[in-house]
């Protein structure tokens, strides 16, 4: 193993071995009283409902007849409003430049960034799929302390295929590169010595406009995600093309982190891998909507990136949500919902965001709206199975009983 990556990884993530959950404030008991509750993606709504948090869980849930409010109870009218659980966005990157010495700025710029980005959207997890460590644990560290209102953060370590610095990150930035299986093993060994929670590829790199993609070798992609499996963490990659593609299969890797623009839809060889091997897809799809290029090629980007989850999705994969925001800075969901929805029904996009990443990543307290869960969840201003955008109108966001969220 060069010696130079193992610097780099930690000049990339150094301070990271103090991560972890920590102990996030908790507020007094919260009564949501008079929403319509949906318990999971698959349930039929509870009319005129009740739910009760105290701790950061849900100590009850029913309907107003049933329930008891505390006598201390924060109580929130949610009247004509819909209850849902918290949301979780599996991509985001904490990389602008308001997160730049997070440990140390001042936290109302955070406060008021991380509300525009993720919690006025109703986030309560995220995973960020690359930045600085340094910055994003220390931002974790106070989010956690309750300083700064924010998600429950998770973060990851990058390994880039070598001579595959992709041409939209600046060139002076420093990338931790593996030319053979033995760096990329000792690279990931390195994040897990730092407590990372997981493992980002670059399966394929794009160079620039009429520039050959440079594409990681299977085998060096393998190394890195065997590491990642014996230590339980998961395995995220950025495909570029189709040879991108089939190293995620060859490798082992859980989630693909795009859809891949201008590719056809998935082959059926590729299909029943990922539904073997339990691969998910985040579509970001919105992200190949707002690159800057014509109406034609961006419809074309769409059209075929649609087709894909499409072909994921009823191939019965499971479909993670994700925007990539951070790399970009088009915050609202909104057509990140329309988008999904010509592939997706309303039920199997709000699992996206709920019971699917629950599930996935083995979170067995979220992702539902059930007594002894943990009190993450979103309140919105409509119904999202009557008109899917109305997962954008978020009222409040709430995690661990706190808000960290409230609409104006």
């Amino acid at each position: 193993m060069n010696g130079n990556l193992v610097r780099l990884a930690f000049c990339c993530f150094a301070l990271i071995g103090a991560l972890g959950a920590g102990g996030l404030a908790h507020a007094q008991s919260v009564a949501l009283v008079g929403g319509s509750v949906y318990a999971s993606p698959d349930a039929a709504p509870l009319a005129d409902g009740v739910i009760v948090t105290s701790n950061g869980v849900i100590t009850a849930v029913g309907s107003r007849s049933e329930v008891q409010l505390p006598a201390d109870a924060r109580v929130i009218d949610c009247s004509g409003k819909t209850v849902v659980a918290g949301f979780w966005n599996s991509h985001v990157h904490f990389t602008e430049a308001v997160w730049r010495s997070a440990g140390s700025a001042p936290s109302a710029p955070m406060a008021e960034h991380m509300q525009a980005m993720l919690t006025r959207w109703g986030f309560t997890s995220v995973w960020d799929l690359g930045s600085d460590g340094r910055d994003t644990v220390a931002l974790r560290r106070r989010v956690n302390a309750g300083e700064i209102p924010g998600p429950d953060i998770h973060t990851v370590g990058s390994i880039f295929p070598r001579d595959g610095h992709p041409a939209y990150l600046p060139a002076e930035m420093k990338l931790p590169e593996a030319a053979t299986p033995e760096d990329a093993a000792q690279l990931m060994r390195t994040y897990l010595g730092f407590g990372l929670d997981g493992l980002k590829l670059f399966t394929g790199s794009y160079k620039g406009q009429g520039k050959p993609v440079v594409n990681m070798d299977p085998a060096i992609a393998r190394a890195a995600v065997d590491v990642a499996h014996a230590a339980g963490k998961p395995a995220f990659a950025h495909p570029q093309n189709m040879a991108g593609v089939e190293a995620v299969i060859a490798a082992g890797v859980d989630v693909m982190a795009h859809t891949v623009a201008g590719e056809p839809p998935y082959f059926p060889e590729q299909l029943a891998r990922f539904k073997q091997q339990g691969v998910a897809l985040i579509p970001t799809l919105s992200l190949f909507a707002k690159l800057p290029v014509g109406p034609d090629i961006s419809a074309r980007l769409v059209a075929t990136t649609v087709a894909q989850v499409k072909a994921f999705a009823d191939n019965g994969g499971p479909v993670l949500f994700g925007t990539d925001i951070g790399f970009t800075n088009y915050y609202d969901t909104t057509l990140e919902y329309e988008l999904m929805h010509r592939a997706l029904s309303e039920r199997q996009i709000l699992a996206s965001l709920t019971t699917n990443p629950a599930g996935y990543f083995k979170a067995a307290k979220k992702g539902r709206v059930d007594k002894d869960f943990d009190a993450d969840l979103v309140v919105l201003d409509g119904d999202p199975l009557a008109d899917v955008t109305n997962l954008a109108k978020v009222a409040y966001t709430i995690r661990a009983g706190k808000v960290i969220y409230q609409k104006p």
